[in-house]
């Protein structure tokens, strides 16, 4: 078993040049005690189901969760016995993870855009086809099938993850979800209102807070780092997420958005082509950087190892039931899970 069963690590973390580094990353995970290993999806070499499967090949003890896939890429049958392999060939670690995904993105490529109502109706298809039922004449939110079915002799317990933001998808994953991921650079206060939301919607719907698992998804970037990476990891990180969805996070934290819409004028980052945090070089990122109040960089495990496994521990303390520690790999890492064991 996991030593951490309540720390996480994304593996191929940013823009990697090959998907294979996830072989020894896994490796290097449960070699340190992590408990999760968390597999985005970006439509380049990190399709969601080939990783998830290398992962289960090269791993024994750690969880699988994407991290999230989007369910309109995919027909429900095709993703419901994805996870239905995962778990059968991991005997019970995989965890579906689900999300809204980027809006303009899915509105270039013609998918439409996910809707609170298309990922609840989805996430009970998928619990209906792994007890074995068949589905007939479905018609929902999330599209209309004749039959859908996979194996009678079914009877899976097959958790089910939702990347969260917004009011309503916290609540929604506090119904119908066993684990909710949080985003990157939320403030203290931001993360104890999103776990308040998920119990209080888990109670309301009769289900017991505390069987649903709330994650913060915590940059974890110490100091034994070299600074451009640091650079990369950080304020690379924030500024991508400002380009793709820069509203919601300011919204949801709260911030000013007159830094953002400075952020957004600035000539270099209206003009940049691509993510910043995969193509910008280290002068790029330090003019960014004079872009972002040190508040908006704050919410991160920063400095030396012992003072990033402190702030790890304060976000538990805060309210998460566990800790990505986001943006590093595994022996980036190391260091920083070993001060964590100490305490």
């Amino acid at each position: 078993m996991a030593t951490h069963p309540e720390l996480g690590f994304y593996t191929l973390a940013g823009a990697p040049e090959s998907p294979r580094a996830l072989i020894d990353e896994v490796r290097d995970a449960e070699s340190i005690g992590l408990g999760a290993c968390f597999v985005s999806e970006r439509f380049n070499v990190k399709e969601a189901a080939t990783l998830c499967g290398a992962v289960g090949a090269v791993s024994n003890d750690i969880r699988i969760i994407t991290g999230a896939t989007n369910h309109n890429t995919r027909h429900p049958i095709v993703t419901a016995s994805h996870a239905s392999t995962m778990h059968a060939l991991t005997g019970g670690r995989f965890t579906l993870g689900l999300g809204r995904g980027i809006g303009r993105m899915q509105d270039a490529f013609g998918m439409g855009r996910i809707t609170t109502a298309q990922m609840e109706d989805f996430a009970g298809l998928m619990r209906r086809l792994w007890r074995g039922e068949t589905v007939v004449g479905h018609d929902g939110p999330a599209g209309s099938w004749p039959v859908l079915r996979l194996d009678p002799r079914f009877d899976l317990d097959i958790p089910l993850a939702l990347v969260a933001f917004g009011p309503n998808s916290l609540a929604l994953g506090g119904r119908v979800f066993d684990d909710v991921v949080l985003h990157t650079f939320f403030t203290d206060e931001t993360l104890q209102r999103c776990v308040g939301t998920v119990k209080r919607a888990a109670e309301e719907a009769g289900r017991d807070p505390d069987s649903v698992r709330v994650w913060s998804c915590y940059a974890t970037i110490g100091d034994h780092l070299p600074e451009p990476l640091r650079l990369k990891k950080t304020v690379g990180r924030l500024a991508t997420y400002l380009q793709a969805y820069g509203d919601l996070l300011v919204n949801t934290n709260r911030w000013d958005p007159a830094v953002l819409a400075t952020f957004r004028a600035d000539p270099m980052v209206a003009t940049f082509g691509g993510a910043i945090d995969d193509k910008a070089d280290t002068t790029q990122l330090e003019h960014i950087a004079t872009l972002l109040p040190d508040e908006w960089l704050a919410p991160a495990a920063t400095g030396t190892p012992e003072a990033c496994a402190d702030a790890v521990r304060n976000q538990l303390a805060l309210g998460a039931d566990g800790v990505i520690l986001h943006g590093a790999s595994p022996t980036e890492l190391a260091p920083i899970v070993a001060a964590y064991a100490e305490a």
